[in-house]
Parts: structure tokens; sequence; C-alpha cells
């Protein structure tokens, strides 16, 4: 019994609903009409007088911004199209996805050659500015190891003196000793 009554009471609801809706659409529209068909009037009859056109309202002014949510969001959205980046077509990702692959391949092949480390004793040379220049040096212990180049491991430095620094009761002066360097270790290729 109790199923009966509500089974009503749910169609009396959509019921109450569909001519809430109907009434609804009636008087949001009062002033739309069907159209008249004919447009001829019947013979011996004076057609009604034409009312003359009325002519057009002017153009509203513009209107002010609406500084809400809604507009202020709209501008955001506005102004992230042009921060963002067009989109490639297809045929151009794929392109672009075969020339950073064809990048990485040969950037492998390059760090894939085999590097051997080498142990001697080269000197460095004196850069123009003073400093010793151990790229050159170990260029050189990699060369004379049957490699074509190499990069400094590991290097040494020695003072190097005069023989009269030796003597007794000499003073050591500024020019009497200087300072080499050497390459011990390099990583020859």
């Amino acid at each position: 019994m109790p199923d009966r009554t509500f089974y009503r009471f749910k169609i009396f609801g959509m019921q109450v609903a569909v001519s809430g809706l109907v009434w609804s659409m009636l008087v949001m529209a009062p002033g739309s009409a069907w159209p008249q068909t004919s447009a001829q009037p019947a013979p011996g009859v004076q057609a009604p007088a034409q009312p003359a056109p009325q002519q057009a309202e002017p153009p509203a002014p513009p209107r002010e911004e609406n500084p809400g949510l809604i507009n202020e969001i709209g501008k955001l959205w506005e102004k992230s199209k042009s921060l963002l980046p067009t989109l490639k077509s297809p045929s151009e990702a794929i392109d672009d996805l075969n020339a950073r692959a064809k990048d990485a391949g040969e950037s492998l092949s390059n760090m894939a050659k085999p590097s051997i480390m080498v142990r001697g004793r080269m000197a460095c040379l004196v850069a123009a500015n003073g400093a010793p220049d151990c790229k050159a040096g170990a260029d050189r212990l990699c060369q004379s190891k049957g490699y074509k180049e190499g990069s400094s491991l590991d290097t040494d430095a020695a003072e190097k003196c005069s023989p009269k620094v030796y003597l007794p009761g000499h003073k050591r002066q500024p020019g009497d000793c200087k300072t080499e360097n050497y390459v011990t270790r390099a990583l020859c290729q």
C-alpha cells in the first residue's frame, strides 16, 4: 500500500514540474506571437493601414567593464593564450623528435670513446700569464703512450733551484728558485 501512494506522489510531482515549466515559458515571452500566414487580404476588404516603420533606437552607450570574478577570469584566459606556445603539426613534432634523437645519439657515441688512464711525468708548459698549462702536458703524455689527446687527472709540483742556493752562506734571492708543475696521470683517448 505505501508503494502505491509513493508512486502517485511521484507522478503528481512530475506533472507539477512540467506544468511549472510550461507556465514559466509562457510568462517569459509575452510579446511573441505566431506570424500571420496570409499576406493578401480577402477580396473586397481593405488592407489595414501599415504603421510607419519605427526608427531604430539609438545605439546603447558602451558598457562599462564589470569588475566581477567572471570578467577577471575572462581577462586571465585571454592573456594566457598569448603565453602558451603554438602547437606544432604532427609532422613537425615528429621531425623535431627525430632531430633530438639524432643529436642524443651523436652525443652518446662521442661519450662512448674508450678512455685509458696512463701514468707518467710530463712537464706543464708555462702560459703567457705565468700559470701552468697542464692540458698541453697531458696531451704530450698521452701522445708518448700512443694516444691522440688527454686531460690531466693528477699533477705534481716541484721547486727547481740553481746550485748556488745550496752553497753555505748564500742568501736566497727571489729569482733563485722556480716552481715546475708536472702531469703524473692523464685520461687519454
